[in-house]
């Protein structure tokens, strides 16, 4: 247990006899955060921090009486999803489900609006050597039980320009937002998970792909060394790192480690990191993780934060991509680590 988070006992998201992993939950906050979606793992190839493994995945509704437990329910249904996904892919292409849900509320609308993973794999392409086309796909509705999918919210013919793991950033003054993404790069060989802009003038439309702005090979963080993915941001009212700026959750990993004829993952861990949503920049990531979960063989990974009262809060995060655990977050415990 750390001194700078208090990690609950037991599971947020239990598995059941449907499915033995869960993992990214998404809540919605018109429901008090009692409603939401997770990530069920349909079938499981290969083992967790081998290259190789691959997921098949489907979202499900999630609902609870209390922010520490949540049970799974009924399949997330969306209209047009597989004309979507029919579109995006075709014959060629074998689609793995949906992933990595995150909800965000048009308050002025009252719409919801549901990203989330769509991974396609490549039919003749072998589970080590996988060719994949990864999009940030999009859908929206009044609830969860009215959503429309649209085209992704960030997609493109080239793989190189994965999109996954979205975090959405205020509207900035020129009245856009810099929203961040999970990306990736190749780089002598090497396979790199990057954080990278997009720009976002409209939720519902398609954004632009934007810069790079933090790349594990560029910087000397090991925790971060091999991967990094953003997290959720916190709001300014919660803890305040300057004007334009915002703290947040990164999920890293360390890079990969070669073992005869397996390639290894490292660790992934969460830490911090300040951003200006301004400027769409990333000014600093922590020298060092923040949580690694007691039970944790190679992932702790966050993806939702619920502010329960002034300078408190509830961070969800999955462990080896197999259950849900809630962390209790105190800002005054944060303040001391920033910028050290």
């Amino acid at each position: 247990m750390s001194d700078t988070y208090f990690e609950h006992s037991g599971r947020a998201v239990e598995t059941d006899e449907r499915f033995a992993h869960v993992m990214a939950i998404a809540l919605d906050p018109r429901t008090e955060y009692k409603e939401g979606v997770v990530r069920c793992i349909t079938s499981r190839s290969g083992k967790i921090g081998i290259k190789g493994n691959l997921d098949r995945s489907e979202l499900h509704k999630v609902s609870g009486d209390s922010l520490e437990y949540y049970e799974i329910g009924e399949r997330l249904v969306i209209q047009n999803e597989e004309e979507v996904i029919e579109q995006l892919g075709g014959p060629e292409w074998d689609f793995i489900g949906l992933e990595d849900p995150d909800i965000w509320i048009d308050s002025d609308r009252n719409l919801l609006h549901l990203y989330f993973t769509i991974p396609l794999k490549h039919k003749l392409a072998d589970v080590e050597h996988k060719k994949m086309r990864i999009y940030l796909g999009h859908a929206v509705g009044k609830n969860l039980d009215e959503l429309k999918m649209t085209m992704p919210a960030l997609y493109s013919a080239d793989e190189g320009y994965a999109a996954k793991e979205v975090s959405i950033a205020p509207v900035n003054k020129q009245g856009f937002r810099y929203n961040l993404f999970e990306s990736a790069d190749i780089v002598d060989g090497t396979w790199f998970s990057t954080v990278r802009v997009a720009i976002a003038h409209d939720m519902g439309d398609p954004w632009q792909f934007g810069k790079t702005v933090f790349h594990p090979r560029e910087h000397q963080i090991s925790w971060v060394g091999g991967h990094a993915s953003p997290g959720p941001l916190l709001s300014r009212e919660f803890i305040d790192v300057g004007e334009g700026k915002l703290l947040g959750f990164m999920n890293g990993r360390e890079a990969n480690e070669k073992v005869g004829d397996e390639v290894r993952y490292g660790m992934f861990s969460v830490g911090l990191f300040i951003y200006d949503h301004e400027q769409g920049k990333i000014d600093w990531v922590s020298p060092e993780p923040l949580i690694i979960d007691s039970e944790a063989k190679t992932i702790t990974f966050a993806s939702q934060f619920v502010e329960t009262e002034k300078g408190k809060g509830i961070l969800y995060a999955h462990v080896d991509d197999s259950f849900v655990r809630a962390y209790t977050i105190t800002a005054d415990l944060l303040k001391p680590l920033l910028r050290t």
